[in-house]
C-alpha cells in the first residue's frame, strides 16, 4: 500500500528502550509485550534496540557467544512476522545473524504490516574498541545502504556505529528513505567522569540530528538501558525532525516506549527551503572513495 500521494502523511513511530537479561527468550517476551503496548497506542512503525535478544556480549571475545546467533529467516523473524500481521505494524529488529557455518553478521530486519519480511540490512561499520569487540563476532555488511518500502513509510535502517558516518546516512537518504532508524547499544565505561559522559552523549545525539538536517529526513535512534559488565548504557532514545529538533527523548536510566507522531509531508517543504540535494556537487566528490588524501 503506497500512500506517498496523500495530502497529509502522518505516521507514528514507536521506540522500545529496555534493559536486557542473560535469557534470550525472556528478552524476546519483554520486547513482544512492549511492541503490543506501542501498538495499542496507535504506533505504526516500531523499532527495537541493537541485539535486543541478549546482553551486549561484545564486551569480551568469547566463542561461546556464537551460540546466540540464529538464521534469518529464523525463530525470531517467524515470531515477529506473525506479530506484525496481527497488530498491523511495521517492525525493525536487530539480530545476531548466522549466515553460514563460521559466518556471522549484526543484522537488522524490516517486517511489513502484513507480516512479510521486506528485507535486511547488515551492519556496515564494525567497531573494535575496549568493551566493543565487534570485529571478533561480525563480518562487515555486504548488502549496502538500503531503503525499504513499507505500508506506512519508506524507511532506512543503519546500526549503532554506522550512526557516526555521514556517508551511510546520505546514501540511505538518496535511495528514498523518509525515516532513518538506528538500533543502538552504546554506553559509558564505569570509570568515565561526569563531564566525559555528558560530552559523549551530546556528540552521539548531535551527529545523528545532523543527519536529519543534512538529508531532510526524520531520524530515530533506539538505545538500551541498564548496567551490563563494564558498561552503563545511557538510553536517551530519541526522534529528530528534519530541522534537527528533538521531537522526543527517553530517560537515561529507565525503560520506556516512546510513541512519536511524524508528519512526512514536512520532508518536501524542508527540502524545498534547504535544497541540499539540489546543490550537491556530485562532480567534485570523487575523492570520497579514497581512504585519505595524502
Amino acid at each position: 500500500m503506497n500512500q506517498n500521494t496523500d495530502v497529509s502523511r502522518q505516521v507514528s513511530l514507536g521506540l522500545v528502550q529496555m534493559s536486557c537479561s542473560a535469557h534470550p527468550d525472556e528478552n524476546l517476551a519483554k520486547a513482544i509485550e512492549r511492541i503490543r503496548l506501542a501498538a495499542r497506542q496507535g504506533t505504526q512503525i516500531i523499532c527495537l534496540q541493537e541485539l535486543f535478544r541478549s546482553l551486549y556480549f561484545c564486551q569480551s571475545e568469547n566463542t561461546e557467544c556464537f551460540r546466540l546467533a540464529e538464521p534469518i529467516p529464523g525463530p525470531t523473524t517467524d515470531a515477529f512476522c506473525r506479530l506484525a500481521a496481527e497488530l498491523r505494524v511495521v517492525l525493525v529488529a536487530s539480530l545476531f545473524e548466522q549466515r553460514a557455518e563460521g559466518l556471522f553478521h549484526n543484522t537488522a530486519v524490516v517486517i511489513d504490516a502484513d507480516g512479510s519480511l521486506v528485507g535486511k540490512y547488515r551492519k556496515m561499520h564494525i567497531p573494535d574498541d575496549p568493551l566493543y569487540y565487534e570485529k571478533f563476532y561480525f563480518t562487515p555488511g555486504d548488502l549496502g545502504f538500503q531503503t525499504f518500502q513499507t505500508r506506512y513509510a519508506k524507511i532506512g535502517v543503519l546500526v549503532c556505529w554506522d550512526q557516526w558516518f555521514p556517508e551511510g546516512a546520505r546514501l540511505t537518504a538518496l535511495s528514498g528513505a523518509q525515516i532513518l532508524f538506528y538500533p543502538t547499544a552504546i554506553g559509558w565505561h564505569h570509570a568515565e567522569l561526569t563531564d566525559e559522559r555528558q560530552a559523549q552523549h551530546q556528540a552521539w545525539e548531535l551527529i545523528q540530528r545532523s543527519h536529519a538536517v543534512a538529508n531532510g529526513v526524520y531520524v530515530a535512534a533506539v538505545n538500551r538501558v541498564g548496567t551490563e559488565g563494564g558498561l552503563q548504557f545511557w538510553g536517551a532514545s530519541f526522534v529528530s525532525d528534519p530541522f534537527g529538533r528533538l521531537a522526543a527523548r527517553a530517560s537515561h536510566t529507565e525503560e520506556e516506549t516512546l510513541v512519536v507522531p511524524c508528519d512526512l509531508t514536512r520532508l518536501n517543504a524542508v527540502r524545498q527551503n534547504w535544497p541540499f540535494l539540489r546543490d550537491r556537487r556530485i562532480d567534485a566528490y570523487g575523492n570520497l572513495t579514497r581512504r585519505y588524501l595524502d
